[in-house]
């Protein structure tokens, strides 16, 4: 005779006939829209964005700064925080693979009406008018990942998990980017707020002897007021800055993380050496390295495991289960083994019939937003490349801009000087003595920003390109 194949031994054949049916399609990454390389950029693979944080600053109390603030600020402790929470989540993707097993213990007493026939044939077959009922069981319960539903939204979940690391890091390069530039910010203020006060003091110096020339009687009234004014212009400026100071000194401490006051320990615009030409590497290294970016690909990726876990809820669902334990209608015969055991083994093939639209709209929608996901990383990328293309600009130009300024100002200075001679020798009038230090009040202060600009813009570019979270 043919021996008959069990159940459950049916059930696994299916399963793992049907095993390689999955839904859904792995990732491949989309076509990007990325350069050859950057168009003031040499041709280089190496980039500055691959050197860590802590050599590309050299200033000490910047580098303290940044320290503090990678140990205090609030929004990257959030974004640590977001690590844990996605990090259980994937603990509980994990478990999905593992059989669910449940355990219970059970008395139960029923009380039968004795004009029932229930009542009335327990009563004659037990002697008694109620039922007692003793257990103790285990049951086992299992999902079989026929379609890759399990796979996927354990793929989905992991992709989400390293995604809040990427977000992390984006937090980190963002933070180190904008604690440089405030600090580079400061340091201006700095010394713009020197140049006022040297411009008071220059401003004195031609008031006193313009005053000096009226009571000679070769100056007017008029000329010792519009030296007077053009001294005022730079005086208004003290307060002015030392307002603006303030503002930046607590705002850098709300970056670090730390209560508002002053920066008590800082350095020298002029002393702070700007390089004329960092290394961009090439725009395909931008996707794998800078983390904003990479965490745009970590959410298609996810959105690309939902639809295969959409798909595959339309699909039927098999399941094996089993359960044992003991049961007995006597607490005293409970646990008398062999007679009080029993067990079963069971499978089930569920297919969904009234809610195939539902998970059709869900199917079609995660389909959507696998499309939206795939917009928003090819977008982050065109932006990334614009924003290093914007800073290699920028240093480009600046530094011939700061070039410019600067013998401007050494123009000016000399022009003052023989003013100055001039005037005393009666060959100018004061006109030219206070235009020539109102341009060079302006040129000084023009001169300290751009030489910020040029700091910020090598900053910007070191985060467009991933710097700052090594």
């Amino acid at each position: 005779m043919r021996k008959s194949i069990p159940l459950y031994t049916s059930f696994l054949l299916l399963a793992v006939g049907l095993w390689a049916c999955r839904a859904g399609r792995n990732y491949v990454q989309p076509t990007l829209p990325l350069p050859a390389q950057f168009q003031t950029a040499t041709a280089d693979t190496l980039s500055v964005g691959d050197t860590q944080w802590k050599q590309f600053f050299t200033d000490t109390a910047l580098l303290s700064l940044i320290d503090t603030g990678l140990k205090n600020n609030y929004d990257l402790q959030l974004a640590i925080t977001r690590i844990d929470a996605a990090g259980e989540q994937v603990k509980q993707a994990r478990a999905a693979f593992i059989p669910t097993v449940n355990a219970s213990v059970g008395a139960q007493t029923s009380y039968l009406s004795k004009n029932s026939l229930n009542g009335l044939s327990t009563t004659q077959f037990l002697g008694k008018d109620h039922i007692e009922d003793y257990s103790v069981q285990l049951g086992v319960s299992w999902e079989v990942d026929v379609w890759g539903k399990l796979r996927r939204q354990k793929e989905a979940v992991v992709a989400n998990y390293l995604q809040t690391y990427e977000a992390k890091k984006a937090v980190q390069t963002r933070l180190v980017s904008d604690i440089a530039t405030a600090y580079y910010n400061l340091l201006m203020l700095d010394e713009q707020l020197a140049i006022a006060h040297h411009n008071v003091q220059l401003g004195d110096s031609i008031l006193s002897i313009i005053e000096l020339q009226k009571t000679a009687g070769d100056a007017t009234q008029l000329a010792v007021e519009q030296a007077y004014v053009q001294r005022q212009a730079a005086a208004v400026l003290v307060p002015q800055l030392q307002r603006s100071i303030a503002l930046q000194e607590n705002g850098l401490h709300i970056l670090t993380g730390t209560l508002p006051g002053p920066v008590p320990s800082r350095g020298y615009l002029r002393a702070i050496a700007v390089a004329d030409q960092l290394s961009a590497g090439i725009p395909a290294n931008l996707v794998s390295r800078r983390p904003d970016v990479r965490a745009n690909e970590l959410l298609l990726v996810a959105a690309n495991a939902s639809v295969g876990a959409a798909q595959a809820n339309m699909y039927p669902v098999l399941s094996i289960t089993a359960g044992g334990g003991l049961d007995a209608f006597k607490a005293s015969n409970w646990f008398n083994i062999p007679n009080s055991l029993f067990g079963m083994v069971a499978g089930s093939i569920a297919q969904p019939l009234l809610q195939h639209r539902q998970l059709k709209t869900q199917y079609e929608v995660a389909k959507i937003n696998r499309e939206q996901a795939v917009i928003t990383f090819k977008q982050s990328v065109l932006n990334a490349v614009g924003e290093v293309a914007n800073a290699l600009a920028s240093i480009d130009h600046l530094g011939e801009q700061e070039a410019i300024t600067s013998n401007r100002i050494d123009t000016l200075q000399l022009a003052i000087f023989n003013a100055s001679l001039l005037y005393k020798a009666g060959m100018a009038n004061y006109l030219e003595v206070i235009t020539a230090q109102s341009n060079l009040l302006q040129s000084q202060l023009d001169f300290a920003d751009i030489r910020r600009q040029r700091l910020s813009a090598n900053v910007e570019l070191y985060r467009a390109l991933g710097g700052g979270w090594k």
